[in-house]
């Protein structure tokens, strides 16, 4: 696999974490979500790190990371996310995740608390899969077994608004090529451990720091209706509904999501802007 230039490495498990950082400030971790890589935050992250130090971090078995064994818990992501940070000496940080990457992130919030000031749940949720969803993911891994490429193909185009399919073509065919990247390794392991991730809300209840949902009013995997009643949980909340996104907004509508992240940031690092 041919490393890019910018990319550093962190230690974990004998073995890499892979990841890279932008700009100077306040520091802010990108975490992306199933298929994705540090590469799918290109379109926002310029702009956020005009104001903040952006750390892209590729989680296990994606992007230039290593895996670790067949199944990468959410408890794996987050303990490989501190790796991360710790080498980098960082003790005060805001996590946006974005679908798997909010898994993750709330995984992280609930092991080390005391150093998130921020959470954002980009296309995201804490509620475990349920049955159907389990047997879902067991489908997906035979699926997978047998032919990634048609997988990787029929997933991402799903992660779209359908009425966006057509003009957001660029897009759609950036994120398709990140996701061929993902070895059939990494794939399987982060499906199984979505597949037996508990519920977190509790984290939600008990955080007190804003916490930011971004939900698409044309998601197809995660209903827009409970996403905004989940949001009620947090004490502090924030929300973003995208009119024209579905799964993918920092693609489908970037100039938006670039504005409010600049302000949930600003605002998770002033004492004084804690709101219900």
């Amino acid at each position: 696999m041919k490393t890019k230039p910018n990319i550093r490495y962190a230690n974990f498990k004998q073995a890499k974490i892979a990841y890279t950082v932008s700009g100077k400030g306040r520091a802010v971790v990108l975490l992306h979500g199933f298929l994705g890589s540090t590469d799918v935050w290109e379109s926002i992250k310029t702009s956020l790190a005009k104001q903040f130090k952006i750390i892209c971090i590729d989680l296990p078995g994606h992007g230039q990371s290593d895996s670790f064994g067949y199944v990468h818990s959410m408890e794996v992501m987050a303990q490989a996310i501190k790796a991360v940070m710790d080498n980098l000496h960082l003790k005060k940080y805001v996590l946006i995740g974005h679908s798997m990457g909010g898994y993750a992130s709330l995984a992280f919030a609930e092991l080390f608390p005391d150093f998130v000031r921020g959470l954002c749940l980009f296309h995201s949720t804490s509620y475990a899969d349920n049955e159907q969803k389990k047997r879902d993911r067991d489908k997906a891994i035979r699926v997978v077994k047998n032919n990634t490429d048609i997988y990787v193909r029929a997933t991402i185009n799903n992660l779209f608004a359908t009425k966006n399919l057509k003009h957001l073509k660029k897009e759609i065919l950036f994120t398709q090529k990140i996701a061929r990247k993902t070895t059939k390794r990494g794939i399987i392991a982060a499906l199984e451990g979505m597949k037996t991730r508990p519920s977190r809300d509790v984290v939600l209840h008990f955080a007190n720091y804003p916490i930011l949902f971004i939900v698409g009013k044309y998601d197809n995997l995660l209903p827009m209706q409970s996403l905004l009643d989940q949001a009620e949980i947090a004490k502090y909340k924030d929300v973003l509904l995208l009119e024209k996104a579905g799964h993918m907004g920092f693609l489908e509508e970037p100039e938006v999501c670039v504005k409010h992240l600049k302000r949930f940031i600003r605002n998770s690092f002033s004492p004084y802007k804690l709101r219900g």
